[in-house]
């Protein structure tokens, strides 16, 4: 008689609030799996000789390893498997592009969806957190040699949490009362809950990292300071590249016109959510306009709406085909209610006598020829012009180089958009300076600022080992 064939799984859908209940609060979208949901979604792994998933994975998790410990119930191997690549399993879980990184390469995806290895990632970080019987990952002798990790975004955590492991003392160096960079101030809670991020910048300090925060490097000490007076032997930078950028268009200076850095800001590090616990300063407006198409502007979409805004609009000089944000975060802000408007851009934003917004004007547009971007241009259509009611506006149209530590520091190399040059490891053209993430790139994801960490620690280890 044949052998049965194996029943086949279906991929398990995570359970996530309903719309019509998270649009007005800050809970986390995504409830994440039963321990029952990942075995059975793990068990959809082919478990490929040649895994194209980890070829995908900016930090080079071994991916089929740690799934394969999940499908079998093994969830202490699962979570130990991912901290050898990864120090922030629980962040990576919640907010990597997957879909276009490991999943997006996953064999499984050719006839079937692909597995969902961001919620198998979350899933073992999430059972792990608050464990006693989990133990911690292996801690190298002692170097005595010392690393200063200016910024504690996803860049600077991750070279933190690999270079204590290979025996290095590391400090991490925040500007903010709170570590997290990034990953605090600028990603709301219902996508990425605070206490997750503590969580994970706690595990950092159990294995031995310091964390100093209110400290502006490039203010409060230099970075030549940190080399010499505070006898530090690498510098690794991760500040981010979060300068605002602007519109340029008329009456941006009215109130209720926000950078998405500030109105972020305000809202996730500041805890405007929590009002009246916390009366932060911040418009909350009836009305709303973002401008952008990027996960920053879903962020901003979707944090409105829950300020309490009666309808919420995004703005984008581009088709919905040109749209960059994740299609998740896209699908997620339409089933709260954000409308778009597609090839639109903004003429100049109206105000009342005494200085507050009341209005925006846009001009349609259409594309054209390809740009240097290797998207159609948008171009003006002549005559054709609206105006939309609005009592408060975000920018999210991306954002820069801050100068502040390169301004200060002599002898390091930037280019002529103030990002700081580094080879592929890192290594700035100031000796023993290393830089990675946004800083050097432009703005980009968190899990790339990851990678960069990777790199860059491994390098510094090098350095400090064998003087390479």
């Amino acid at each position: 008689m044949a052998e049965d064939k194996k029943e086949k799984v279906p991929r398990q859908k995570m359970p996530e609030q309903a719309p019509e209940v998270r649009r007005r609060n800050f809970q986390e979208v995504p409830l994440g799996y039963s321990a029952e949901q990942a075995m059975a979604e793990a068990s959809r792994c082919l478990q490929c000789k040649k895994p194209a998933c980890v070829e995908g994975c900016p930090v080079g998790v071994t991916i089929p390893e740690f799934v394969h410990f999940i499908a079998e119930g093994d969830f202490v191997k699962a979570i130990l498997k991912l901290w050898e690549k990864n120090s922030l399993p629980a962040v990576c879980g919640r907010v990597c592009p997957q879909e276009s990184q490991c999943q997006g390469r996953c064999i499984v995806g050719k006839k079937d969806d692909p597995v969902s290895i961001g919620n198998l990632e979350r899933f073992a970080a999430d059972w792990a957190r608050g464990r006693s019987d989990v133990p911690m990952p292996p801690i190298a002798a002692k170097t005595g040699k010392k690393v200063a990790v200016v910024g504690s975004g996803p860049g600077g955590l991750t070279v933190a949490g690999d270079l204590i492991r290979k025996g290095h003392e590391v400090t991490i160096y925040e500007a903010f009362h709170k570590p997290g960079g990034v990953l605090v101030y600028g990603i709301p809670e219902f996508r990425l809950p605070k206490e997750i991020v503590a969580a994970e910048v706690n595990f950092l300090e159990k294995l031995g990292v310091k964390v100093e925060c209110n400290t502006v490097v490039g203010q409060s000490v230099t970075v030549d300071e940190l080399l010499t007076k505070e006898g530090f032997d690498a510098v690794y930078l991760g500040v981010g590249a979060g300068l605002p950028t602007f519109l340029k268009v008329p009456g941006e200076n009215l109130i209720g016109v926000y950078s998405a850095n500030e109105y972020l800001t305000r809202s996730n590090l500041m805890k405007a959510y929590l009002f009246p616990e916390y009366d932060t300063p911040l418009v909350k407006g009836e009305h709303v306009v973002v401008f952008g198409g990027g996960n920053v502007a879903m962020d901003c979409l979707r944090t409105s709406m829950r300020m309490g805004a009666d309808d919420v609009k995004c703005i984008y000089r581009r088709s919905r085909d040109e749209l960059p944000a994740r299609s998740e975060e896209v699908h997620h802000a339409e089933q709260e209610g954000v409308q778009f408007f597609f090839l639109h851009a903004p003429m100049r934003f109206i105000g009342d006598d005494k200085g507050w917004l009341k209005a925006v004007e846009l001009q349609e547009m259409r594309l054209g020829e390809p740009d240097a971007s290797g998207r159609r241009r948008p171009e003006p259509i002549p005559g054709s012009t609206k105006t939309l009611e609005c009592d408060l506006a975000i920018i999210a149209v991306g954002s820069g180089a801050n100068p502040l530590i390169t301004a200060t520091t002599p002898g390091l190399a930037v280019n002529k958009w103030g990002y700081i040059v580094a080879d592929e490891a890192g290594k700035t053209k100031k000796a023993n300076v290393w830089a990675g993430g946004d800083i050097v790139t432009g703005a980009a994801t968190v899990i790339l600022a990851a990678g960069a960490g990777r790199l860059a620690a491994d390098s510094i280890h090098k350095h400090l080992t064998w003087g390479w």
